[in-house]
Order: structure tokens, then sequence, then C-alpha cells
């Protein structure tokens, strides 16, 4: 879905719409997805001091907050999940880089983290491709991600074995 000028200001104008389409960077004209991935690792960087227990209600609190403002973007937009709304790519991305909360920080892991992510955001594998065709409304839009965040923590962690 293509969004003209005043829907955009719209959209940022109503915090659920700014939250949904991740303070902006689902707006970006081409990727908004892996833009939108891209934007998670900032505040990641910060989230990743937090202690263990912390950082995991924090990220539980975003992913209920992700699934308001998506629900109510999608009501009012009547589009499934516009591939503008980007929250869940924050979620997915930050489940995706937990192997690194109790790694030394190396630039490589996080770029592995951050492929890996989209490998599987993208790829869809099962029960992925499942949520994504089944599950509608706010949740439907953030549970797909959350689920490819799970595969590429995962691989992270395999990898992360692998070359440590």
């Amino acid at each position: 879905m293509k969004l003209d000028a005043s829907q955009r200001a719209a959209l940022l104008r109503d915090p659920a719409g700014w939250i949904a389409c991740g303070f902006g960077s689902g707006l970006s004209p081409v990727a908004p997805g892996t833009a939108g991935s891209l934007a998670a690792l900032l505040p990641w960087l910060a989230l990743r001091e937090l202690p263990s227990p912390l950082y995991f209600t924090v990220v539980a609190l975003a992913f209920a907050l992700g699934v308001w403002a998506c629900a109510r973007v999608v009501d009012r937009l009547h589009v499934d999940d516009p591939g503008f709304v980007v929250w869940d790519e924050f979620i997915g991305q930050w489940i995706a880089l937990v192997p690194l909360l109790w790694l030394p920080s190396a630039w490589w892991l996080l770029a592995a983290g951050f492929a890996l992510f989209r490998l599987f955001d993208i790829a869809k594998p099962w029960p992925v491709s499942w949520a994504d065709r089944n599950i509608k409304g706010g949740l439907g839009v953030m549970l797909d991600d959350v689920l490819a965040g799970v595969y590429a923590a995962l691989a992270l962690t395999v990898l992360t074995k692998l070359v440590g």
C-alpha cells in the first residue's frame, strides 16, 4: 500500500501510527522492512545494557504495545499487514539478537544477527508462514516476526558456537 503525503502525516501524528511505522523508518520508499530492522539496532544497543530479566520484560511490553499499535493501524486502513508497519521488525530483531546479550560486542555478530533475521522474516519457514497466513490483526502482524526472530536467534546461537 502506497501512502500519499497526507496519509503519511496522519500516520505520524497518531501515537499508534508513529509506533507501528517504527518511528518513521517504515516509511522508507525502498525495503521498509529492512529499514525497520536497521532502525531497531539503535535502541537495541541501549537495551543490551539492561539486566537480562529487564531486557525480556521490555521486549514483552514492546510486543504488547506493538499488538495494540498495529491493530489500530490495520483496523484504520483495512490492510492486513501493510509494508510500512515495521514495529514487528523491531521486536523480531531484538529477539534475534538475544544470543549477543551474553557475548562480547562484535560488529560481525550484530551484522549476522541482522542478516539472519531478515532471512527468516523473508523466507518465512513454517510456522512463520502459518502465522503470517492465519493470524490476523495486530497479533498477526507481530507474531510471524517474533517467530522469525526465534529462528534467527537459534541460528545465531549455532553460529556463535561454531566460530567461538
